[in-house]
């Protein structure tokens, strides 16, 4: 039996395909979201599907509000109502600000923080009606911070902080609780640029002497869509190892 329809943006690859396949084994059918890289998203549907949940790999360009629109009904006909939406689709640049082109800010912000709210919009009005639902989005701990290099990704990551507080106090009355995770530095293709020299040095500064695991995100995301939680909305909850706190 399943405990509802789980829709993953970005969950192609990386922190998203961790949290698909987490998210299935607790018991959810999921719909995994891709924008580009179709052939990694059909096959983490496949290993969902091998698991036992039913899931289809759904394309969404989720700084485009039609896409998403569109998607999300695909989903809704394919698997049923979104009782589950984790905003995992993200973008960064390592760039100096005063470097950073026009396009690529409007890049950076439309995919991690208006995304978020395009995909959080499509998925209300049925949450709503139902009277519960669960949002989880993935923020970064330079949301919190602030990281050199990479300002716009930090503001766009605050953003999704301040976001995620504001929707949890106006749908909370509904049942829905939203609530954010703020990761530290994992080990995905996003950060497959750095060299082992660097992420030494990084690790000097982590508590806990290790980066981040996409299972590392995925279980926390598992807890805040459980009954476990169910108490808990508008937190932020910090997984990167003490190395923010």
């Amino acid at each position: 039996m399943s405990l509802g329809v789980a829709f993953v943006t970005g969950g192609s690859g990386g922190i998203g395909k961790a949290i698909c396949l987490t998210l299935a084994r607790d018991g959810y059918d999921v719909a995994v979201g891709y924008k580009s890289s179709e052939s990694k998203a059909l096959e983490t549907a496949g290993e969902i599907q091998s698991i036992g949940q039913n899931a289809v790999a759904v394309c969404c360009d989720v700084a485009d509000a039609e896409s998403v629109r569109n998607s999300f009904s695909f989903c809704k006909k394919e698997l049923g109502r979104v009782s589950v939406l984790v905003n995992n689709a993200g973008l960064a640049d390592i760039n100096l600000f005063t470097h950073i082109s026009d396009g690529k800010i409007s890049e950076i912000i439309n995919c991690n923080l208006i995304g978020a709210m395009n995909a959080a919009r499509a998925v209300l009005p049925d949450m709503i009606n139902e009277k519960k639902g669960n949002i989880v989005n993935i923020s970064s701990m330079w949301g919190e911070v602030g990281a050199s290099c990479e300002v716009v990704y930090s503001a766009a990551k605050a953003g999704l902080i301040g976001f995620t507080k504001a929707l949890a106090k106006e749908v909370g009355l509904s049942g829905i609780r939203v609530n954010c995770i703020t990761a530290g530095l994992v080990d995905t293709p996003m950060n497959a640029g750095l060299s082992e020299s660097d992420i030494s040095d990084i690790i000097e500064n982590i508590p806990l002497s290790r980066i981040g695991k996409p299972q590392d995100i995925a279980d926390a995301v598992s807890f805040l869509v459980s009954e476990k939680s169910s108490y808990i909305t508008g937190a932020v909850l910090k997984v990167n190892g003490g190395m923010c706190i």
